[in-house]
């Protein structure tokens, strides 16, 4: 049974859980530059390079990871979210890119094989990618609306390091994840797909928007709907919203997205906004609380935490949504569906 198939086939039984944040939990750590650094002799301050920990100080990602299992994730992401060449050009590590992606999946994937031999119950490995800090549908120069920084090719090309380390590291899908600008993600999307066929298989891809302000929408303009027309053609295995402004005002979004995908819903909210500190006060119980509202109407899959969350906030969805019956993927009608900032919809 194909990775697809077995999530699929969990999903039809129970509500999931994937983990939640890595890098505030990093945070809790205090580690010092040569933590980061180790004895790679990288020119660049390495501090806050949180992905490189897979190399320098392995332990810190696999604590985190077997925290979040021991919770009841029944799917852990890679530490990986910067983890590509433009954003690891910053620490000047890009040369770096292979291993630190190899090595975080193989983290993820032995405990998660781990815990499934323990109890039986399947666990899942999604290797994350981040947006990078560069955006193919905005200029960076307000006086050259027609400028950009790099073009498609070159992003799926990094992409494409990124997604074939993680597969070589046993990762069951490609997690393409804050999606703030959607032609981003339809690089990573190509990227993912073409790594499938080469390896002659299908690779699962996992896709999670972020908004960016209170009407729904990313940074590139599309409302939920409208990115799921403009991805609903990679046959994602799960479509969801993660980051944003918590789980309160991503209610209304998360009700649109369950009433019109044909494919499992994940959503993974930060735990509330941060405060004037930039930490974050959401207590567990309220966002398990929050989160569970659309457990109970029946409009998501798998539920899990983004910035601010910890293993006491997954253990607490966990808890709440035990039991409660998942939602069942929508079958809609055969429509012509695009998208522009908006979606469209031809008529029959």
């Amino acid at each position: 049974m194909s990775a697809r198939e077995r999530l699929n086939a969990e999903a039809a039984k129970r509500i999931l859980i994937t983990d939640g944040a890595f890098g505030t939990e990093i945070q809790n750590w205090k580690l010092s530059e040569a933590d980061y650094a180790g004895d790679l002799g990288l020119s660049h301050d390495q501090k806050g390079n949180n992905d490189i920990l897979a190399i320098t100080k392995p332990e810190v990602p696999e604590t985190i990871t077997r925290e979040y299992l021991d919770a009841g994730s029944d799917i852990v992401s890679t530490n990986t979210f910067s983890a590509n060449l433009i954003s690891q050009a910053d620490y000047g590590a890009e040369h770096l890119v292979r291993e630190i992606n190899l090595q975080s999946a193989r983290i993820a994937r032995r405990l998660a094989d781990e815990y499934a031999a323990r109890d039986g119950r399947p666990r899942f490995v999604a290797g994350a990618i981040g947006p990078t800090n560069k955006t193919l549908s905005l200029s960076p120069d307000v006086n050259d609306p027609g400028y950009r920084e790099i073009d498609f090719d070159y992003l799926k090309g990094v992409y494409r390091e990124q997604a074939d380390a993680l597969l070589e590291g046993g990762v069951d899908f490609i997690l393409i994840e804050t999606v703030f600008d959607t032609l981003n993600a339809k690089a990573g999307i190509m990227a993912a797909i073409e790594a499938g066929n080469d390896l002659g298989r299908d690779v699962p891809i996992m896709l999670s928007m972020t908004l960016t302000d209170l009407s729904g929408r990313n940074l590139s303009g599309h409302t939920v709907e409208a990115f799921w027309h403009a991805v609903r053609h990679a046959k994602p295995v799960t479509i969801g919203l993660n980051c944003s402004f918590g789980a309160e005002q991503l209610r209304p979004h998360v009700k649109t997205l369950s009433e019109i995908c044909d494919t499992l819903i994940m959503i993974y909210p930060n735990a509330g906004l941060p405060n004037e500190l930039g930490a974050y006060d959401e207590a567990p119980v309220t966002t398990a609380g929050l989160v569970g509202e659309w457990a109970v109407a029946g409009q998501v899959n798998v539920l899990g935490g983004c910035c601010g969350s910890t293993p006491a906030h997954i253990k607490a969805m966990a808890d709440k949504v035990r039991g409660l019956p998942p939602r069942v993927p929508v079958a809609p009608a055969v429509r012509t569906k695009l998208a522009g900032l908006e979606p469209f919809t031809m008529a029959a």
